[in-house]
């Protein structure tokens, strides 16, 4: 009779172990919505705390304990507040940071990866989409050291569970009872075209979103055009006195997303940059810490992850800096490569045009006085929308007033969600169209709504706000019968009787390059000039400026986790938006003793 090893241990053995320490157990921590926790595997490499503190600007994360005890936490539980978090997972070695939508839904080797452009917002961070059966499963960052460098947002790593719901799959109608109901895309394009031939072309205006894309846009100014219409407006608006949209100096970031680490000095005008663009944010909390930028904000008070100097909350700060009665005057005129930032979230106001003014003067004061040399760039726009860049290059008019002024029989609104327009606005019989991807704001006030793709179902050109054109690829299939959006305008055009000249994605983009060249040039700045004439046409504005501050006296968080129709369907956005506004609502509660 033979023992096993085992039975002989049994046998002859001791019944303990020679090992007195019990094995390491650590708790898993709660977050927030975004990472998930597995602590007992954590090596204590410190690499989350050193990005939370040294690139994200948010001290959260820290050690407790020693030895064996030690342990990585928030110290007490509470959600990880950044905009940058789920940076944390890319960069933890043994996985113990993951991404808790993504966990358990798919493994790597199962899924496509398709490299592609965020259009969320206007930085245009470069991706990579991983796709399975048709749907998109998890995105993650993609290295580009002009733009984003290794890093993306939360919004853009986690929102894309919002491609798959409140999705637009076919045509709709309204029908006698003011209900829409599902339709063919024979009777939904019939009628469109039958409402465009029966109106003069002054009768026609076309309202586009945040997330239309370059080959759209040009599709949809073409049919305008075809129909006698210059009705052609985007829901961002842009001070249109002086030089306006008219030079492209006037509306792009100059100096560049990268440029901003060459500054010295840095004047940012009525704009969060760490929710309207975090990784232009990034960039300049970079530039803070390794190149002793200083930040000075004229605008109302906000957490910017670095230290600034406060000059104002009001435009009339702007006036004294213009004419050199303001102290920062003298410092700006000291520095060697000055920067100066204007956020289109403050263009909106009424008193848009002269603060526009007033930063286009203090810009040319300061590359005067700085003496940089002439490729160095002071303006800069900082742009929220992903298709305002390509929308000015291509002449649409910024903003709806001239709609709201002179109300269209056949209103075209592709992508429009903003609210920036609504049924009050227009006659009782006014003719609305619909082209999206999302029932979104725009949807329900529709007459007619013609199903599109979003970014992920199509090869198409977007601009970021520093005007360098890149593309999306497609990663996965349009569900439904949507259709890409220029395929459907251009079908529109043919029964309509005014058939656009061209079938293919590459004579749209052929059209695009007769307007606009830039836009076809990708991955590739085109740079403006023009500075010292938009400056002298911007001193004919003649306007007052309001004393309201220049930025809303409180950010919600609405305004990052919601800004547009695909995070606004997002379960995860919405889980992130309830947890801080939970975490406020503890942190306002007083101590109960």
């Amino acid at each position: 009779m033979s023992f096993c090893s085992k039975d002989q241990s049994m046998q002859f053995g001791s019944d303990r172990s020679r090992f007195t320490e019990g094995k390491r157990a650590v708790e898993d921590k709660n977050i927030g919505p975004l990472i998930k926790t597995i602590m007992t595997r954590c090596i204590q490499c410190t690499r989350c705390v050193r990005f939370a503190s040294e690139i994200a600007g948010v001290e959260d994360l820290g050690t407790t304990g020693r030895g064996n005890d030690l342990q990585i936490g928030t110290y007490v539980e509470k959600m990880f507040m950044s905009e940058l978090s789920g940076n944390v997972i890319d960069i933890c070695p043994v996985g113990a940071l993951t991404s808790k939508p993504y966990a358990f839904t798919a493994r790597p080797w199962e899924t496509r990866k398709t490299e592609s452009i965020d259009v969320l917002d206007a930085v245009g961070s470069n991706i990579v989409v991983s796709t399975r059966g048709g749907e998109v499963m998890r995105i993650l960052p993609r290295l580009n050291e002009d733009i984003n460098e290794e890093w993306i947002s939360d919004k853009t790593r986690f929102a894309y569970d919002g491609l798959k719901r409140q999705r637009l799959t076919q045509p709709m109608v309204k029908n006698e009872s003011g209900q829409l109901v599902p339709t063919t895309w024979e009777d939904v394009l019939t009628r469109v075209a039958g409402a465009l031939q029966g109106v003069k072309g002054s009768e026609v205006a076309a309202v586009v979103g945040g997330l239309a894309d370059a080959e759209a846009l040009i599709a949809l100014k073409d049919l305008l055009n075809h129909l006698n219409s210059d009705n052609l407006c985007t829901e961002e608006v842009f001070p249109m006195a002086g030089a306006g949209s008219d030079l492209r100096s006037n509306y792009l970031l100059n100096t560049g997303i990268a440029g901003v680490e060459e500054a010295d000095l840095l004047l940012l005008v009525g704009t969060n940059p760490r929710y309207e663009a975090p990784l232009f944010n990034a960039r300049i909390r970079k530039s803070w810490l390794h190149n002793e930028l200083q930040v000075a904000l004229v605008g109302q008070k906000v957490d910017l992850s670095y230290t600034y100097d406060h000059l104002g909350e009001t435009g009339t700060v702007l006036h004294e800096i213009a004419a050199g009665s303001h102290p920062f005057s003298q410092v700006l005129a000291k520095a060697k490569h000055p920067v100066v930032v204007v956020g289109s979230s403050c263009l909106q106001r009424e008193d848009g045009d002269v603060i526009m003014a007033a930063v286009s003067t203090i810009a040319h004061n300061a590359r005067v006085s700085s003496g940089a040399e002439e490729t160095w760039k002071v303006l800069n726009v900082l742009h929220r929308v992903a298709s305002q860049v390509a929308a000015l290059d291509l002449g649409y008019k910024p903003g709806v007033e001239a709609i709201r002024k002179t109300p269209p029989k056949v209103l075209f609104l592709l992508g429009a969600d903003s609210g920036c327009i609504t049924r009050q606005d227009l006659p009782k019989d006014s003719f609305i169209i619909y082209q999206g991807h999302h029932g979104d704001a725009g949807a329900p006030m529709a007459d007619i709504i013609l199903p599109g793709a979003a970014y992920t179902e199509k090869c198409s050109t977007y601009v970021n706000t520093e005007g360098r054109a890149q593309q999306t690829k497609v990663a996965v299939t349009s569900p439904g019968m949507a259709r890409e959006d220029w395929m459907i305008i251009r079908a529109i055009s043919e029964l309509a009787g005014v058939t656009l000249p061209y079938d293919t994605l590459d004579e749209v983009r052929n059209r695009l390059a007769d307007v606009s060249p830039n836009l076809v040039r990708y991955d590739d700045v085109e740079e403006a000039n023009y500075f010292k004439q938009a400056n002298e046409l911007s001193k004919a504005v003649n306007q007052t400026v309001l004393s309201d501050p220049l930025v809303p006296p409180q950010l919600t968080v609405k305004d990052f986790y919601m800004t547009d129709p695909i995070s606004r369907a997002s379960q995860t956005m919405a889980k992130c938006v309830k947890a801080v506004t939970e975490g406020a609502q503890a942190v306002d509660e007083p101590a109960i003793c």
